[in-house]
């Protein structure tokens, strides 16, 4: 059977259009395949220049310490040795008094059987002043004092070697500057808050309470789950926020999109159980990283008190810190963000006054530019 000329006409068309259609997305793997790989080979010659500054630094630190250690080295060889120099000439005088006292000995020995050997002794006095003028002389030319250390250079040597550890920790981790140059400013929601959360008039921190406040009951606010998110949303650019949660045995905080679920007894509504939000859980003295549902344990014990949260949309990853030493704890690489990202946290229950302390952002100066 044939097919009409303008069914197969029509069908020709469709499968040139298809063709041309998959030319172009065959035509744009090939270009974010390109572009993987001058990321990846960016990335590698950016992190070898960083390693070689390091070792650069490592050298001329060691040089540093070596020749400083030498200079002291040698005045410590230059001391240990004039202070030998004066020990011998102790031993020295030593000996010559023990061999008078031998000699001594020998004549009190003789003297009734050899009356003469005494004439070796026949000044005593004159002898006895000789010494003790010998004696003298040779503790005055070695006090053990007039032999030191230059004690004025080390110290300047410590100071200038603190004041260096100083310098170094002022700039250290260097990560820190660069990541805080994202600090972006918000605030909480209270229209998302659960009613047993109260939310500071600035909007900077969350509390429970146990009393169940009659608030309005908004679309956007959590009725089961303990949460409240930011107010502002960022869908480009690097944004961070630190939290404090100092004092606190449970909480969870992160980032979610705005169609988080908000009512009802779902697990999507806790943060990081759905697809929509990215969290750090801490509770009973572990912390767990929790995205899609997934636990993820981290190996940490310490209870921080600030906890750091970067988010990139150019690289699409979500960084949790520890803020003081932006220690890395977890990092989601979450991919291609589909909508605008809001801070959001849980306070959790105060269980029983162990976790009363509130849940704070500490906020930057100022709102940050898009880097």
């Amino acid at each position: 059977m044939c097919v009409q000329p303008f069914l197969q006409e029509t069908l020709e068309k469709h499968q040139e259009s298809l063709k041309k259609q998959r030319q172009a997305v065959k035509h744009r793997l090939k270009k974010l395949a390109a572009r993987q790989s001058e990321i990846s080979q960016k990335s590698s010659v950016i992190r070898e220049s960083i390693i070689r500054k390091y070792q650069e630094i490592h050298t001329v630190l060691d040089e540093d310490l070596r020749i400083t250690l030498s200079h002291l080295e040698m005045e410590e060889r230059a001391a240990v040795s004039a202070l030998d120099g004066l020990m011998e000439r102790n031993c020295s005088l030593i000996q010559e008094i023990e061999q008078d006292l031998a000699r001594l000995t020998v004549a009190l020995d003789q003297t009734d059987t050899e009356p003469d050997t005494m004439s070796f002794f026949s000044f005593p006095e004159q002898q006895d002043m000789e010494t003790a003028d010998r004696v003298m002389d040779l503790l005055n030319r070695t006090d053990p004092s007039s032999v030191n250390l230059d004690e004025a250079k080390a110290e300047q040597i410590l100071s200038l070697t603190n004041n260096m550890l100083l310098l170094i920790c002022s700039q250290t981790p260097i990560i820190k500057k660069l990541i805080k140059s994202y600090s972006s400013e918000v605030c909480l929601d209270p229209e998302t808050a659960h009613p047993k959360l109260i939310i500071s008039h600035q909007g900077d921190s969350a509390t429970y309470t146990n009393t169940w406040q009659q608030l309005q009951d908004v679309p956007g606010r959590f009725d089961t789950t303990l949460n409240v998110i930011s107010l502002q949303g960022f869908s480009f650019g690097r944004h961070y926020w630190e939290i404090d949660v100092t004092g606190k045995t449970y909480w969870e905080l992160g980032v979610t999109y705005p169609t988080i679920p908000r009512k009802g007894t779902t697990e999507d509504c806790w943060l990081g159980r759905g697809n929509e939000s990215w969290c750090v859980e801490f509770f009973d003295g572990e912390y767990t990283a929790w995205h899609g549902g997934v636990p993820r344990q981290l190996p940490f014990t310490k209870r921080f008190c600030r906890i750091g949260v970067l988010c990139s949309f150019p690289a699409g990853l979500v960084t949790f810190l520890e803020a003081d030493n932006m220690t890395p704890l977890f990092s989601f690489c979450a991919g291609t963000f589909s909508d605008c990202l809001h801070l959001a946290l849980c306070p959790g229950h105060d269980h029983n006054g162990t976790n009363a302390k509130p849940i704070v952002i500490c906020n930057a100066p100022s709102p940050t530019s898009d880097l």
